[in-house]
């Protein structure tokens, strides 16, 4: 393994909002740990070595990230790819028949072979082919229109209508869709929402299962608040030996068909940090469907709960299962009891917010 003579944070996106900076910096100082360095805060060229350093990248990256010392997994806290679409649920979905825009390093081999892990929808990258996409999926029923950069459901909307595909639409950016893609899906009646991931840090294995909840934000919109997680020390197979729920077993197996598919076409993609939402629920017809949403090759919203999770294994080689949960609260309510407070503070354009983080052993529940 690498000599590392650090842990720093890699700012990709626009800014660092600030529960999201609090929430990078105790991860860092756990990972720090874990690789027995230091956490350095942010990464500065003029003051920190890259090829030393460990990155927790704020977003996945896109492109060659050489000039950082980033050629595999065990650089970073996250994923690479090639093509920004690949960053996004973008990929998720095959593109609409005849496409206006087909997209560089756009590879229909993985629609194919993760067809019967994804739900049906498209994806566009122009918004002549998303009236058209809209179309079709309006035959079948309501249909759900995903900006591929929004986060914790952020922007999404049901469409019930032509009226209301038109106005959707009209409020999208077009050189936006051009470059990231835009979604439309079929539209889930009571949805359950399930994570499965794997994360590697330090030579250490996890994957896991679990839940995601919602929550309502100070602005009463529902958003992301939280998951609930079971880890083993392992891979997939070890994941698998556990007694789960039909349906989160296949959860599991359709995440993993997902991932496969994603390594197969997008030669160039690797990730340390493989998180994905698989959403179970009733079609317009009233059938129970199942399917990947999304992946997310970035830290993300179960990180922490990831993160204590890899520290406990790591301080413990017998440990082999634990339970770990993250809990996003607005407004001013009480903690989950048991746990540690990652943030709290009022951000500008969210309010009040808190972050808690809670490990558990795996018999607890």
């Amino acid at each position: 393994m690498k000599a590392r003579t650090g842990v720093v944070l890699l700012q990709v996106g626009e800014r660092f909002l600030d529960h999201e900076l609090a929430v990078h910096k105790v991860l860092g100082e756990k990972i720090a740990g874990m690789l027995g360095c230091a956490f350095l805060g942010r990464f500065d060229p003029a003051r920190h070595e890259a090829e030393h350093c460990y990155f927790l990248p704020d977003e996945t990256l896109i492109g060659n990230a050489n000039g950082l010392g980033i050629r595999g997994p065990e650089d970073f806290f996250g994923g690479l790819v090639p093509q920004p679409f690949m960053a996004t649920k973008a990929i998720t979905h095959p593109l609409f028949k005849r496409p206006s825009r087909v997209p560089p390093g756009w590879s229909e081999r993985f629609a194919e072979q993760a067809g019967k892990a994804v739900l049906h929808g498209y994806t566009v990258f122009d918004l002549g082919d998303a009236q058209r996409a809209g179309e079709a999926l309006l035959q079948r029923g309501p249909a759900r229109l995903k900006p591929v950069r929004g986060k914790a459901g952020r922007g999404q909307l049901v469409i019930w209508n032509l009226r209301e595909l038109a106005d959707a639409l009209a409020q999208q950016d077009a050189e936006e869709i051009g470059t990231w893609g835009l979604v439309l899906e079929e539209d889930l009646e009571q949805p359950d929402t399930y994570s499965v991931g794997q994360v590697q840090v330090a030579g250490i294995t996890a994957s896991y299962y679990g839940t995601q909840c919602l929550t309502r934000d100070n602005n009463g919109s529902p958003v992301y608040g939280g998951s609930d997680l079971v880890l083993v020390c392992g891979d997939y197979d070890a994941l698998m030996r556990l007694d789960m729920p039909r349906p989160v077993r296949l959860a599991v197996e359709q995440a993993q068909l997902y991932e496969q598919a994603a390594f197969a076409a997008y030669p160039g993609f690797f990730a340390s940090r493989r998180n994905y939402d698989v959403a179970r629920g009733l079609d317009a017809q009233g059938r129970q469907r199942s399917g990947v949403l999304e992946q997310s090759w970035r830290i993300g919203g179960a990180s922490a709960a990831e993160v204590f999770a890899l520290e406990a294994f790591a301080a413990d080689p017998a440990l082999q299962r634990i339970r770990a949960s993250t809990c996003e609260i607005y407004g001013d309510a009480p903690a989950p009891a048991h746990s540690t407070r990652l943030y709290r503070g009022d951000e500008p354009e969210l309010g009040l917010l808190s972050k808690y983080v809670k490990v558990e052993p795996y018999d607890s529940a």
